[in-house]
Parts: structure tokens; sequence; C-alpha cells
């Protein structure tokens, strides 16, 4: 337990990591259905604060949680940004030669809409299954002690680490995909910290940010599996683009100190940090 407390941003991504990595040999051996379990951050997290902070911290994360009242305009950016960042990678993806896309894989409004709906409250996918964790409990602990630029590439790091099983599950491994894939999850890190610290420290906000990036699926719109990986291809180095203009435009929130309602509460004790 003391050496929980003296690190515990290091203990909550070694259980993350264990915690979702956990069925790969045994899904491997055949005597195991589920190969990656996306809910290991937010696990991770609700250990970590209950035996570090205590209910005290567990109401925090509540709050970050339903922290709504951030003003309109970060709605629209949350859920604009990565549309319009898959916009323009069809957009991209077909002057490069990909085949027309087709509305067919996309699905109709209402699909789309449950879809993103299910997602907001799905412990077993991505954007509930991470954000507690990676947002609510690192990024903020990390901030402590840290400009948001270095917390960033930190969890960058250790999330693009965390989702490289996920690249070879589906389809065997795709240089392609695979590149884009890492392009994309550093990316959308960088987008993630940047809202969260822009909105007084709230979760919901890149929860509702990460569950409008995986709506809709980056290779829906074309069936031809050359046009898929390009189209991953793209939207990687789009998405890191974007990323790279967020820091350069607004260098002033990167470079830190972050802002207080984005880091702890002075009873948690932070990660030391490494000069």
């Amino acid at each position: 337990m003391s050496a929980i407390r003296r690190h515990p941003i290091i203990t909550f991504f070694v259980l993350a990591y264990a915690i979702s990595w956990v069925g790969l040999p045994l899904y491997a051996a055949g005597i195991w259905p589920i190969p990656f379990l996306a809910t290991g951050p937010l696990i991770a997290a609700l250990i970590m604060i209950a035996l570090t902070q205590g209910r005290a911290g567990l109401r925090e994360l509540g709050s970050r949680m339903i922290r709504w009242r951030i003003g309109w305009i970060w709605y629209v950016v949350a859920i604009g940004l990565p549309l319009a960042v898959l916009l323009l990678t069809v957009v991209l993806n077909v002057a490069l030669g990909a085949g027309a896309p087709s509305l067919a894989g996309v699905g109709s409004l209402s699909t789309i809409l449950l879809v993103f709906a299910v997602r907001l409250i799905d412990p077993t996918d991505g954007p509930l299954g991470e954000e507690p964790g990676w947002r609510g409990f690192a990024l903020p602990g990390l901030q402590t002690s840290r400009s948001p630029l270095v917390t960033t590439l930190i969890l960058a790091v250790f999330i693009t680490g965390w989702h490289l099983p996920t690249f070879f599950l589906e389809g065997g491994f795709q240089p392609s995909i695979f590149v884009g894939g890492v392009l994309g999850t550093v990316a959308v890190t960088f987008w993630y910290t940047w809202l969260f610290n822009h909105t007084g420290g709230s979760v919901l906000i890149t929860l509702v940010s990460h569950a409008a990036q995986g709506t809709i699926q980056i290779g829906a719109p074309w069936s031809a599996s050359a046009d898929v990986a390009q189209a991953f291809l793209v939207y990687g180095i789009v998405a890191i683009a974007v990323a790279i203009g967020l820091v350069v435009f607004d260098w002033q929130l990167w470079r830190g100190p972050a802002p207080a309602s984005a880091t702890v509460q002075p009873a948690y004790q932070a990660e030391p940090r490494v000069r």
C-alpha cells in the first residue's frame, strides 16, 4: 500500500494494461471468448481512487463525469472536431484514388444517433471504458506537477501502447491501418487534453468527443480493403495535423501550468516529477 500511494499513476497504468490484456493469451489458446477488455482503464481508476483517495476521490471523479455546465460551444467542438476530420478524410481519400464513398456502410441518421447514445453509457466500449481512467484519473494526476504538453506526451505513449493489441485482432496486421491507428490515437490524446483543460476538467466532454469520434467507422464508406487501409492512414495524418495545430495556436495552454480545476485535489499524492 505504501508503494501504491507513492506511485499511483504507475500503478494505475500497470493495472489498466493487466486488466485489459489478461484475456489475450487465453483467447489465443481458444479457451476465452474476449481477447481485449476496453473497460480496463475504468476499473483500474476506480481501484486506485478507492485505495489512494477514498470516497472523496470517487466523488470527485463522479463530479467530473457529470460536469456539463461548460458552455454550449464546447459540445459543438467536441462533436464537430472528429466529424470534420472524418469528412476531410473522405474527401482526401477519394482525391487520392479511392472509390466513391457509399452511405450503405454508414447507416441511417437514427442508427448513428443510437450508436452514439449507446457508446456514452456502455462501460465495455471505448468511451466510458477509457475516459474515467485516462482523463478522470491519470490526466489530472500527471498535470499536478507537469505541463499539459509533457503530460499529454506521457499519456499518448501509454494509451497508444494499451491500444496496440486492437490493431492486430481484426483482420491481422496491415501496415497502413497500424500507422493510421497509432497516429490517430496519439492525435486524439491531444484533442482530449485540450477539451479537458478548456472545460474545467470535464470528463463528460471528453466522453462525448470520444463517443462521436468512433460512432462512424473510418472505413465505413468503402468496401474495398485497399480503400479502407488508405482511409485509416489519411485519417491518422489529418488527425495528427489537427493536434499539432491545437498545440501551435493555443501554445499558452500547453506550456502550463494546467488550470487548477484540471488537476487533482490537494489530498491526492501525485506522482513525483522526473527531471
